[in-house]
């Protein structure tokens, strides 16, 4: 396979992996860039952890974290959006939070697909991966919030290496840490399962260096369990100490062809399963800014964007699981992300049969609004920040051509309690490109491929 263009990092540079005192971790060897571990150093594959993890105390731990978002700015909101109607190329744009002025910030190459958005701490960058044609497989980019500067983040592995460590190598789905000095992603490499839908090897969750360097391994449940499953969205805690991600189990998991959320320090341990298996929760969760609440989206079996799922919140010790959406419900629901000051949450959702967009209501599931009105862009994975709009500004393109309107028709049911949001006012421009991208390697179709997509698990 070839690497993508526009990677920063030479054949000579190597990404570091860092030794972790924690419980879970090995001292792990540096990981060279195109051939895989030093001779002597510890293959990626064979990390295993040294002892059980324990459970951290799982109090939600408002205090400072919540006073200090109280007077959070709400700016733009990151999405992905499809640039073509036959949904092949995606790119990702802003848009301000009435649902106004989408910007197109990334250009990329035909059949290719930008995708997963999150917003560096102070706004000034948007984290992505971008899904190549030919391979299929994902590399982790950064941009600025104007749409500049767009480059590749040094990558783990060339996969022309032939190495164990690098074979099928993919890394996608990144997360600043809240203080911006790391960026969680999930990797998955090794051999594929082709009689179960090459389902890759191993894949957990990552940390490194915004730069692509000091890289550490998290996670380790395909260790034992080689093409159990796929690992992947992760997303931190207000106070930096907890992520959430998504394990989704493969044919060959326990339990098969199923999908939670779980929760790991940020030292590896305490690894333990936040959601039911028979709730099937899944892509990337969001922690409300005061830390007492995380929201998590549902997805029938069977084929994606199928309707009938819908959004939950949880207390991070798992209890009290409560619905922000009718069920059962005759809508597809995506990814939800809370506002910057915790009084407004951002959603996905798609009429059975139709495209997707984004919509808002309060984090009680109540005042639901509709934003966008551009359902051919299947809009998706809105991750809402602090960035204001560019400084100069022209007419909007793509503005919804209605006025926000309440919906769903189906009357919500109560989880939580808040006041109404606030929304500041910018405006930009989109555009456009197209065509169809490969399935990456070993990973399983996601929730915005075609609705007529059969689920890989």
């Amino acid at each position: 396979m070839t690497r993508s263009t526009g990677t920063r990092q030479s054949a000579n540079s190597k990404a570091r992996i860092r030794a972790t005192a924690g419980a879970g971790l090995l001292l792990v060897g540096t990981l060279l860039t195109g051939c895989g571990a030093e001779p002597g150093d510890i293959p990626l594959s064979e990390i295993r952890p040294e002892s059980p993890t324990a459970t951290p105390d799982p109090t939600p731990t408002p205090g400072v974290v919540g006073a200090a978002n109280a007077e959070a700015r709400n700016g733009l909101i990151v999405s992905r959006a499809y640039t073509d109607a036959a949904r092949t190329t995606s790119a990702i744009v802003t848009l301000r939070p009435d649902g106004a002025g989408q910007h197109q910030i990334t250009q990329p190459p035909e059949r290719a697909r930008d995708d997963r958005p999150d917003w560096a701490p102070d706004g000034s960058a948007v984290v992505f991966d971008r899904t190549d044609p030919q391979s299929g497989t994902a590399r982790l980019w950064t941009v600025t919030t104007t749409g500049d500067n767009a480059h590749q983040i040094s990558q783990l592995c060339d996969t022309s290496s032939g190495t164990a460590d690098c074979a099928n190598e993919d890394e996608r789905a990144p997360a600043f840490s809240p203080d911006g000095k790391q960026l969680a992603f999930s990797r998955s490499w090794g051999a594929l399962d082709q009689a179960h839908n090459n389902q890759v090897q191993y894949s957990d969750l990552y940390l490194m260096s915004p730069d692509g360097t000091n890289v550490q391994r998290l996670t380790f449940l395909t260790n034992d369990k080689p093409h159990s499953g796929t690992v992947s969205n992760p997303s931190w805690s207000p106070d930096g100490k907890q992520l959430t991600f998504e394990y989704r189990t493969s044919a060959t998991g326990q339990p098969a062809n199923s999908r939670a959320i779980y929760v790991v320090a940020a030292d590896g341990t305490g690894l333990r399963q936040l959601t039911p298996w028979e709730l099937r929760a899944g892509d990337r969760a969001a922690w409300s800014p005061d830390g007492s609440q995380i929201l998590f989206t549902t997805y029938p079996a069977g084929p994606d964007n199928a309707p009938g799922g819908g959004i939950y919140t949880v207390h991070p010790d798992g209890t009290a699981i409560g619905a922000l959406t009718p069920a059962p419900s005759t809508a597809f629901y995506g990814s939800a992300a809370y506002a910057p000051d915790g009084k407004s949450i951002v959603f996905a959702q798609a009429p059975s049969g139709a495209g997707a967009d984004l919509y808002s209501m309060r984090p009680d599931g109540t005042g639901v609004a509709r934003l966008t009105n551009t359902a051919d862009k299947w809009l998706d994975r809105p991750a809402w920040g602090t960035a204001a709009a560019p400084a100069v500004q022209v007419a909007p393109s793509e503005a919804p051509s209605e006025a926000p309107s309440e919906a769903p028709s189906e009357a919500p049911s109560a989880a939580a309690s808040a006041g109404p949001s606030t929304a500041p006012s910018a405006a930009a421009s989109a555009s456009a490109a197209a065509s169809a991208p490969a399935q990456a390697q070993g990973q399983p179709k996601t929730d915005d491929t075609q609705p007529q997509d059969e689920d890989d698990n």
